[in-house]
């Protein structure tokens, strides 16, 4: 089974929506998709309301999501690990225990070539509008790494 993680600052507006989307595209019996933040800010607490509704709108059900802090022992659990922007790039590798740990962390726009700056915005701040821009380039990124994922396991 090939596990994937993505991962935000917080772990309840980002990464929640590409754990979302990402798992409706794939098969749950080849793969596994969770979340996590780089800090522990919101810990056990569900996606923000507004990640939750703009899934919603697109039919999928993030509400049951839990947030989670990103652990070391998580390299060990996942073989991709995808940070939303270079800041939690940078907190995650400085977990990385060897070169093995670091080769199983990218950017998650780094395959978007459509896409000039590799930094998910985060919406947490901002209006509705931004989680809806947010959905809408992660479902795009969540495509093009499935279809990846795909091409590697078939």
């Amino acid at each position: 089974m090939t596990r994937i993680l993505m991962v935000c600052l917080g772990n309840i507006c980002r990464s929640p929506l590409a754990h979302g989307i990402l798992q409706s595209k794939l098969s749950e019996n080849h793969f596994y998709v969770d979340s996590a933040g780089t800090a522990a800010y919101h810990i056990g607490k569900k996606p923000d309301y507004r990640s939750v509704e703009v899934a919603k709108k697109y039919n999928l059900d993030i509400s049951k999501q839990k947030a989670r802090q990103f652990k070391a022992r998580d390299f060990d659990s996942f073989d991709y690990i995808f940070a939303m922007d270079q800041s939690n790039y940078s907190n995650i590798i400085s977990l990385a225990r060897d070169n093995r740990d670091i080769g199983k962390v990218k950017l998650f726009l780094e395959d978007n070539t459509s896409i000039i700056n590799k930094n998910v915005p985060d919406p947490y701040y901002g209006d509705d509008d931004g989680f809806e821009r947010v959905y809408t380039l992660i479902e795009t990124t969540c495509e093009l790494i499935a279809q990846k994922l795909l091409s590697n396991t078939g």
